[in-house]
């Protein structure tokens, strides 16, 4: 729908038939396998691997779980399985447009960075206390955020743009974790949605920051010293020769009268009969 194919970086990983399969497919039976093996496990007693899975900063900085920063993501509870469709949704239909705005390169980048971001940061700050982290809801969303950055005024449902909605959301889900000193999960969200932002703007896409420009441009400093060129004026030249400015002229006065001349001609006659005047005196 919004997307453009240039190049094979912009085209599908493969086909299935007919249905075309692009990173954002693979992804999302990646994570459908995983939720699915995950709630098997919790049927049948294996809780416990789903938690060595999860992103633990203990279990990362002292135990050197460093899978951990990686399959937190693929880590979806069974309580959670309402979100884990919602997330899903947001993969599907905006990861897709992503993906085919950026290409190939450029969306696996862009995913890699929201995947290993936010457990890179709480692995630093897990230094002080211990953190943890599963799912990926805050990944997902920044997919939407990156979409709205692409297309502000896309229209999704009940006709709202994808700007206003992003920035509900963002709003919806900061007050969250604020009223409930979450802050983990604010920085990750916060991260999150900096990075699908910065990502589009940085690929010369998105909405135009003028306000930032303008606001930049005041601070910066101004040279105290103007150079200004001094204009020259030119005086147009007259021909030394008068008659031979005017001879044309004379001839075609002798062939069709006066009222055959041009205003420019006229002129031109009024300049070389002043100038004859002058002369004379």
């Amino acid at each position: 729908m919004f997307g453009v194919t240039t190049s094979d970086d912009y085209r599908p990983v493969t086909w299935m038939g007919r249905y075309p399969v692009d990173v954002t497919t693979i992804l999302i039976g990646v994570h459908i396998a995983t939720m699915v093996a995950g709630c098997l496990l919790i049927a049948f007693g294996g809780a416990g691997f789903l938690d060595r899975l999860a992103f633990n900063s203990r279990d990362v900085i002292h135990g050197y779980a460093f899978h951990q920063l990686i399959t937190y993501a693929f880590v979806h509870p069974p309580s959670g399985l309402l979100f884990f469709a919602i997330e899903m949704y947001m993969l599907f239909v905006f990861g897709r447009e992503v993906e085919r705005f950026l290409g190939r390169s450029a969306f696996i980048g862009l995913y890699a960075i929201l995947l290993l971001g936010p457990s890179a940061i709480l692995c630093v700050w897990g230094l002080r206390q211990n953190l943890s982290l599963a799912g990926s809801i805050h990944l997902h969303f920044a997919m939407f955020i990156a979409f709205a950055t692409l297309y502000p005024r896309a229209e999704l449902i009940f006709r709202i743009l994808a700007k206003w909605a992003a920035i509900v959301l963002v709003a919806i889900g900061t007050l969250q974790y604020l009223t409930y000193h979450e802050w983990p999960n604010l920085v990750v969200s916060w991260f999150s949605i900096t990075i699908a932002f910065a990502f589009i703007e940085a690929r010369g896409a998105g909405p135009e920051l003028a306000w930032l420009y303008n606001f930049r441009e005041r601070f910066r400093p101004k040279p105290k010293l103007y150079i200004v060129q001094k204009s020259s004026t030119r005086r147009a030249t007259e021909p030394e020769d008068v008659y031979a400015s005017v001879d044309p002229i004379l001839d075609k006065i002798a062939k069709s009268g006066m009222g055959s001349l041009t205003e420019n001609e006229k002129k031109i006659l009024d300049r070389a009969r002043n100038r004859l005047l002058k002369k004379s005196d």
